[in-house]
């Protein structure tokens, strides 16, 4: 709100400033004439007594009665001057060889300088001083009076705005962290009522559509699993009968296709899950380097395998961690898992403190994902064109997966370039619980 507030100020006080400096300006300019005949019409009395005073006066005593009109005057001060003077203009010569006076406009129209003909020639130099300092400041106050008063106006009015768009904004992030229920509740009476009431049939719409599609998937997912199971302990039954070489061999590849179907099931379920969330989740503290251990232990079979060496490192990371096992197990398996499909000879883990988060860095030593693919990865069925063949690439979910598990504990996970030209992710935890997390 401060932002905004000193933004629109800036612009008005901006705008008075210029308003106050160009329009009487411009107003002057206009109706100069006429400001020129009014002042000249005031100064007409005062300056006709100058001449007749002049007039009756011998021209040897004019010093003498010009100090004492001087003195008499005061602040005002008169001159004499001969038609030649630098300080007049051609234009005011000219008026006064005719016989007529002349007046000078100072800012905003004020009379600055009144000129007179005199007998004999000279000139009668009229001075009227500008303001003393303390109504120059007199002047300034009030400026400044009005622009506080502006403040004011424009905080009473700025604030019921800034307040219902906070409360838009904070609707708007929390439907976007998975509570589908969060309404604005702004009255219809704010002036935006409307844009709140459309932000609300919106969200409204938007949670009708997101609870069908997720029923939908759970229910899929969830018939599917009955007739695969059956299927498989069908094809199971079939390859326990004395059978050709031929038809085992088919019969074991229907098993594997049922199988992936069955893991395909699976990670529907759990995307849906973490989808749906809307409670935090349980956090439990937990011996650091034994629970990576365990999650490590998983993968000794495929290390042993394809000849893979996984370094395990704790660069300045603490011994006891508070965090949602499960969820971080799950995540930290798909990226090990990706990590060991794709790397050459070695897959890296670097747990470390970094600030107040908890960093665990897996890092392989492939061929590395584009630049531009880094942020699709993470969405759901997303396959790089190398892993597209079911032998090398999964179903496209396990980073997205990974990535809720992560957001779900007010985490982050992120994709970079590592050192040794691979693929690096980065899970960054929250070493102290963060309130409101789903």
């Amino acid at each position: 709100m401060l932002k905004i507030l000193v933004r629109l100020y800036l612009i008005l006080l901006v705008t008075y400033g210029a308003a106050s400096y160009l329009v009487p300006e411009a107003l002057l300019r206009v109706f100069d004439e006429r400001y020129n005949r009014f002042s000249l019409e005031l100064m007409n009395g005062p300056l006709k007594l100058a001449q007749r005073t002049f007039a009756e006066t011998p021209p040897e005593r004019w010093p003498a009665l010009l100090e004492g009109l001087n003195a008499d005057l005061a602040p005002v001060s008169l001159e004499l001057l001969w038609p030649d003077d630098a300080r007049l203009t051609l234009v005011e010569r000219q008026a006064l060889a005719t016989g007529a006076p002349r007046v000078r406009l100072d800012d905003y129209g004020a009379i600055g300088v009144a000129i007179a003909p005199l007998r004999g020639g000279q000139v009668l130099w009229v001075s009227i001083p500008d303001a003393p300092m303390d109504i120059a400041l007199t002047y300034w106050a009030m400026n400044a009076l009005i622009g506080a008063a502006l403040l004011i106006c424009l905080y009473v009015w700025l604030r019921p705005h800034w307040r219902d768009l906070e409360r838009l904004r904070r609707t708007a992030a929390r439907l976007g962290k998975g509570h589908l229920d969060e309404r604005t509740a702004i009255s219809p009476r704010s002036d935006i009522g409307e844009v709140a009431r459309a932000f609300d049939d919106m969200a409204q719409e938007l949670e009708a559509l997101i609870v069908q599609q997720r029923d939908l998937l759970n229910a899929v997912s969830h018939e599917l699993r009955t007739p695969l199971s059956r299927l498989e302990f069908g094809l199971a039954l079939l390859q326990a009968d004395p059978l050709p070489a031929a038809t085992h061999r088919q019969l074991e590849q229907l098993v594997r296709h049922v199988r992936e179907l069955d893991a395909l099931v699976n990670e529907l379920l759990s995307f849906a899950r973490l989808q749906s969330s809307q409670q935090p989740p349980e956090r439990l503290t937990l011996e650091l380097e034994a629970f990576l251990d365990s999650v490590l232990a998983d993968f000794a079979e495929e290390q042993e395998r394809r000849g893979v060496e996984v370094h395990l490192a704790f660069a300045d990371a603490p011994a006891r961690v508070e965090l949602a096992p499960r969820l971080t197990a799950r995540a930290l398996q798909n990226l090990l898992g990706n990590a060991l499909r794709y790397c050459q000879r070695e897959v890296w883990v670097t747990v470390r403190r970094d600030g107040e988060e908890l960093l665990i860095a897996v890092e392989d030593d492939g061929e590395g994902i584009p630049q531009a693919e880094r942020e699709r990865v993470f969405e759901p069925f997303y396959r790089l064109d190398r892993s597209r063949d079911r032998a090398t690439g999964g179903f496209g979910l396990g980073l997205a997966i990974s990535r809720r598990a992560v957001e779900n504990q007010g985490g982050r996970l992120s994709l970079n370039t590592g050192m040794r030209g691979g693929a690096r992710f980065e899970i960054r935890l929250p070493l102290v619980p963060r309130e409101g997390l789903a």
